[in-house]
């Protein structure tokens, strides 16, 4: 029997205990399991290769993105690498250019030194991915909606684009989750996830997963997951297994609220611009429409007064904490040059638009009202103080 998205999230991977009859998965804290005769293949051996609180979790992601295989591990990076680790000296990566920069780092500053060639492109125009691949290109690699700049690309064309050409393609899913968007539904291989975020939901767990029904890629992904062993312990896999079963409802909050949100700043006298695939304004945005069923819940945010303004409105902030990552239930302010695309280069951040003055705005699962009267006092408060100092200073 097929079932709809919502109990999958409740049900799917996660039978009633077989030995308690317990409804949630049991953390099984434990490195080594007992073996019957010497040579055989049990179901569990040693937790790195695999653990019951893992196989629940896999099972879970992959029937949320409808794909045939899951594969977790420590964090999203972690998941980045071992993809990366399929590959060999002189294969070509094709990447958006706007991606994670923690991507960006393992991209350049790790990968590149073992002879793989990345090319980051703009994905959004389909024309530069097909002339961007080459006889050596073995990945198409499409982060949508991006890090932060929040640009869409068309998964269904690029990714038959690279199938016509034999290259596999990756579509990091983190932003849009599965509630959202279905890659592989798509056309993508494979689905990469940083489960820290939406999934867990929470900040208060990492985590990180990849998904395909390749069978010959999950292979070679399991064979990575294991000789390398960056797995989550059993209490990640059961905190994240929680996350998943309210995922449907906290994203939908989420984006609710991101599209007030979105809406009241892009009609404020301090904004420069604001960023948001829900926004007519969004250059994606009939495309949002078209491959997704919502518009995510982070918006981006320019401000009149760049870098010197965003110092003043953090510190008269009292719901937006500073801080890294994403996707948790309280929302987060972030400052990518700084802070997530610090080891970007500053010319390669100018290139691909991520300025000085641009804010990413995590928006959580609080009264939206609150959220933005927070702002909105901020902002007052921090024009104030940046009109004292002119004064001063005259």
């Amino acid at each position: 029997m097929s079932y709809r998205f919502d109990t999958l999230a409740i049900h799917a991977g996660q039978p009633n205990d077989a030995l308690t009859g317990a409804v949630v998965t049991p953390i099984y804290q434990t490195t080594t399991y007992a073996q019957n005769e010497l040579g055989g293949q049990p179901d569990w051996c040693y937790s790195r290769t695999g653990n019951p609180g893992r196989a629940a979790l896999e099972a879970s992601l992959a029937a949320l993105e409808g794909g045939g295989h899951g594969l977790a591990f420590a964090s999203g990076l972690a998941a980045v690498n071992a993809l990366l680790q399929t590959l060999s000296a002189g294969d070509h990566v094709v990447a958006s250019q706007d991606l994670y920069g923690g991507c960006y780092r393992i991209f350049t500053k790790i990968f590149a030194r073992f002879g793989v060639k990345f090319s980051l492109i703009d994905t959004t125009d389909v024309r530069n991915v097909a002339r961007a691949i080459t006889g050596a290109t073995r990945l198409l690699w499409l982060e949508t909606p991006s890090n932060p700049l929040l640009r869409l690309t068309d998964i269904e064309a690029c990714c038959a684009i690279a199938r016509q050409r034999g290259v596999r393609s990756v579509v990091d899913n983190t932003f849009a989750t599965p509630v959202h968007q279905q890659p592989l539904a798509l056309g993508a291989d494979i689905v990469l996830h940083s489960t820290t975020k939406y999934i867990g939901g929470h900040c208060d767990v990492l985590g990180g997963a990849l998904i395909t029904s390749d069978d010959d890629l999950y292979a070679d992904l399991k064979f990575v997951q294991n000789a390398t062993g960056a797995v989550p312990g059993p209490q990640d896999c059961f905190l994240l297994l929680r996350g998943i079963k309210t995922l449907s409802l906290r994203v939908e909050r989420h984006a609710a609220n991101a599209q007030r949100l979105a809406e009241h700043l892009a009609a404020h006298p301090a904004v420069t611009r604001v960023i948001y695939p829900g926004l007519p304004s969004h250059p994606q945005h009939d495309l949002a429409k078209r491959q997704a069923a919502g518009f995510g819940a982070i918006v981006s945010v320019e401000f009149e007064g760049g870098v010197e303004r965003i110092r003043s409105l953090i510190g008269q902030l009292r719901l937006w904490p500073l801080a890294e990552s994403l996707g948790g239930v309280k929302s987060l302010l972030c400052h990518p040059a700084t802070m997530t695309h610090a080891a970007v280069e500053p010319a390669e951040r100018q290139r691909i638009g991520i300025g000085d003055g641009l804010v990413r705005l995590s928006v959580g699962i609080e009264d939206v009202r609150d959220l933005i009267e927070d702002l909105d006092a901020a902002l007052e408060r921090s024009a104030a103080a940046a009109l004292r100092g002119r004064e001063v200073r005259a």
